[in-house]
């Protein structure tokens, strides 16, 4: 073939473009390498703060203050009383993995929130930034780094601790700044992981100032550090950053299980969320955000909750360090524990445990807002001044005065009854048990409200909201919901004790599967046995439905097995079947519970009473509502002028 071919010509033409269009492989310089990492590790001026509030903490801190502008996208300041550093140790700390934490030869064992050294050369790469230091028995220096530019260490004052200054973020990455939100954003975002830090070290000082504009500027947070023992320190902690009420209405949450440790505070059913907003989540202090984790503390309130209400919670995780890897993400926000099912079985039955002492307890929030909604009767039109009255008579004391009050009449006959309706099953029982204790009695009730704490019946208004007198107040319980969720807790007894009865299918159901997704069904196939869903393989990639749950009745099994596998796949456990099968058995608690508009007996109120304070859980409903308000004799009488 004439190499003067035209066709040849060609290839060798697009062979030779080919070879100079080729990528060549070159080694990046430092200053790329860690505007890279940078794009990794601070993704917000919130994740600069992170950073360098976690290695104040590191560096033995007591006292931490912040100071942003701009929502830190101009100034992020920390200021610290930790150990400090040495003018040797400035330049150190600005190369990439140079890092005081660990010596590299473990990596599972890490104690402390930083080791990869990249936080700060990864900041120098993409603002301008200061670091002033002075650690004991040495001078202050001070080193700055703008852009990956280094300069020389040179002599500061300073009397102990840290100073770092970082100013104009992202100036050398100019890209990055066009993805930052509004300062009202990030000022927000910093704040919430001040917040969250805070929370997870509560023996140590936070502050928080805003100085945009100059000046001295103001504080947007302040927490003091905090003596006393752990639960004391955490619980004032956690007041402070969520709120008083949800320190009041939280749970103490203490329980151990194969070399983990879950503490922390947990809040009732009835003080629940529209978001999942106020989910706090620690591992040996670190705030997480782990999808187990969260699964784990909506499963523990799953028999409580409707699924557009959340649960709130500030739980911690402590456990060795080489239980759980820390080193799987760059923010060090995921965690990865080694054996995952014990930390997600020790918080899914520590809540329980907490909710089910807790009794028929429900959120001091309730009573709050009942008494937001009642007004008081406005000043009369003359202006006059308000009439204090006596402090409150005594009981025996009102009884002598309304008897000497009263004119002479002749007796009159007691108003008859209400028609009473039978007794819902399964409660006249109880009902007789207590049928001395009428409203019929006010000797026994007076005595009854100062021993038991939903206090003894008096009356029952619109059929349908009983009223109590306690020793300090009064109860109003609402009769359906309080009596649907005893039914429940009846039925899920029984259930707990009998199993849940199967329905064998005539003609087995085959569904066809992937090798994965069978594998993993049927390494649940004992915990769904135990609600009634039979499983089995059938050979190649099908699984076999023999059984299925005969409080469901029919069943779209495939549909049921993908909805399953679903929830393997995002949480690692599936309450799907037992989920479904609790509702039925709410369904039924609903419908075989006293209804609205049925007049009780005084019996049968008192009864009801009891009843609820010897169930746990029926502070709420079977969907977190609460099913009684309790009002303080204080708090009525405010109403009225009275105090």
């Amino acid at each position: 073939m004439n190499s003067s071919d035209p066709q040849i010509s060609q290839n060798q033409t697009d062979d030779a473009a080919r070879l100079n269009t080729r990528p060549v492989i070159r080694q990046l310089d430092d200053s790329a390498i860690n505007r890279i990492a940078a794009g990794e590790v601070v993704e917000r001026p919130a994740s600069a703060v992170k950073e360098l509030v976690e290695n104040a903490i590191d560096a033995g801190a007591t006292r931490i203050s912040v100071e942003i502008a701009d929502g830190g996208k101009t100034l992020i300041r920390v200021t610290d009383d930790g150990v400090g550093m040495t003018p040797e140790d400035l330049p150190l700390a600005l190369s990439r993995h140079a890092t005081s934490k660990i010596d590299g030869s473990d990596l599972l064992n890490i104690h402390t929130f930083g080791f990869r050294g990249e936080a700060l050369p990864s900041l120098g790469a993409v603002g301008r930034l200061t670091i002033t230091s002075r650690a004991a028995h040495h001078e202050a220096a001070q080193i700055r780094v703008s852009g990956g530019q280094l300069e020389p260490v040179k002599p500061a004052g300073l009397r102990t601790g840290t100073i770092v200054e970082l100013r104009d973020l992202f100036f050398a990455t100019p890209a990055r700044l066009k993805f930052m939100r509004s300062d009202r954003a990030e000022n927000q975002a910093i704040s919430d992981t001040i917040k969250r830090l805070a929370m997870a070290e509560p023996s140590i000082g936070f502050t928080l100032r805003d100085v945009s504009g100059g000046g001295e500027g103001r504080v947007t947070f302040r927490a003091d550090p905090l003596p006393g023992d752990l639960f004391d320190a955490l619980h004032g902690r956690l007041s402070h950053v969520i709120g008083r009420e949800f320190a009041e209405n939280a749970l103490r949450i203490d329980a151990s299980r194969e070399g983990l440790r879950l503490y922390g505070y947990a809040a009732l059913p009835t003080y629940s969320r529209g978001a999942a907003v106020t989910q706090f989540l620690f591992v040996n202090t670190r705030p997480v955000k782990d999808k187990m984790l969260t699964g784990a503390l909506r499963a523990a309130y799953m028999d409580f909750l409707n699924r557009d209400r959340h649960p709130a919670a500030a739980l911690f995780i402590d456990c060795d360090p080489e239980q759980v890897d820390v080193n799987v993400h760059p923010a060090k926000s995921e965690v990865r524990f080694r054996d995952p099912g014990v930390a997600r079985g020790l918080i899914v039955s520590s809540l329980r445990h907490a909710l089910a002492e807790a009794g028929h307890r429900a959120s001091s929030t309730v009573a709050g807002a009942t008494l937001g909604a009642m007004r008081p009767e406005a000043p009369t039109a003359n202006g006059g001044p308000r009439v204090y009255q006596m402090d409150r008579p005594s009981y025996g004391a009102r009884q002598q005065s309304y008897a000497a009050q009263s004119p002479d009449q002749p007796p009159v006959p007691p108003y008859p009854a209400p028609p009473s309706m039978p007794s819902e099953p399964g409660f006249a029982e109880l009902a007789d048990a207590y049928s001395g204790q009428t409203i019929e009695s006010p000797v026994d009730t007076q005595q009854l409200a100062e021993d038991l704490p939903l206090g003894a019946a008096r009356g029952q208004v619109h059929e349908n909201y009983i009223i109590a007198q306690t020793q300090d107040g009064m109860v109003i319980v609402d009769q359906h919901a309080a009596h649907e969720r005893l039914v429940y807790e009846r039925l899920k007894a029984q259930m707990a004790e009998n199993g849940v009865t199967a329905q064998a299918l005539l003609i087995p159901e085959i569904v066809q599967l992937s090798d994965g997704d069978c594998a993993r069904l049927l390494d649940v196939s004992d915990d769904l046995y135990k609600f009634g869903l039979g499983i089995e393989p059938f050979g190649g990639n099908a699984i076999a439905v023999r059984e299925t749950p005969a409080l469901l009745g029919e069943v779209n099994a495939e549909a049921m097995l993908r909805d399953i596998l679903d929830e393997l796949h995002d949480e690692g456990e599936s309450q799907l079947v037992q989920a479904r099968v609790e509702a039925i058995l709410s369904r039924v608690a609903c419908h075989g519970s006293i209804r609205s508009g049925r007049r009780m007996r005084g019996e049968e109120m008192n009864a009801l009473l009891r009843e609820m304070e010897a169930t746990p859980h029926s502070g709420q409903c079977n969907h977190g509502r609460p099913t009684y308000v309790e009002l303080k004799l204080a708090d009525i009488e405010r109403l009225f002028g009275r105090s």
